[in-house]
């Protein structure tokens, strides 16, 4: 069975994953939720992530921060650009997430980039999703 939103699915994913508290999700991998994940962890929204290879598309393991026992890193991570409607902005246009609080996580020529790289390289691109 194919996935029509694959970045929804991871992200729909963590946001579970988050609620209960668990400390690590487990997600098919791709090399672009990989990129996903590696700006969440440069970020600071997890604690790490790895890939882990068998013998069909692998997993990426998703390792969850928490600021103590209770309160998630992560307050909301929520999909903006979907397959049946693609969200594209331009460098000048790009939305600060929370009054800078939080990120916007960004398809560009130069990969996968958060808001504040986006606006200082100069290039616009897919608006993914936003994090805080």
């Amino acid at each position: 069975m194919s996935m029509t939103d694959p970045i929804a699915d991871m992200l729909t994913r963590i946001r579970n994953a988050n609620m209960v508290k668990h400390q690590k999700v487990d997600i098919p991998s791709s090399n672009m939720k990989v990129s996903i994940a590696n700006v969440l962890k440069q970020e600071g929204f997890i604690k790490n992530y790895k890939v882990i290879s068998d013998n069909l598309q692998g997993v990426l393991r998703v390792y969850l921060k928490y600021i103590d026992e209770k309160d998630s890193v992560i307050n909301e991570i929520k999909r903006i650009s979907k397959p049946g409607g693609r969200v594209y902005v331009k460098s000048e246009n790009i939305p600060l997430v929370k009054s800078g609080l939080g990120i916007a996580i960004l398809s560009t020529s130069k990969g996968i980039i958060t808001d504040n790289v986006a606006r200082k390289s100069g290039v616009g691109g897919e608006f993914l999703c936003t994090v805080w």
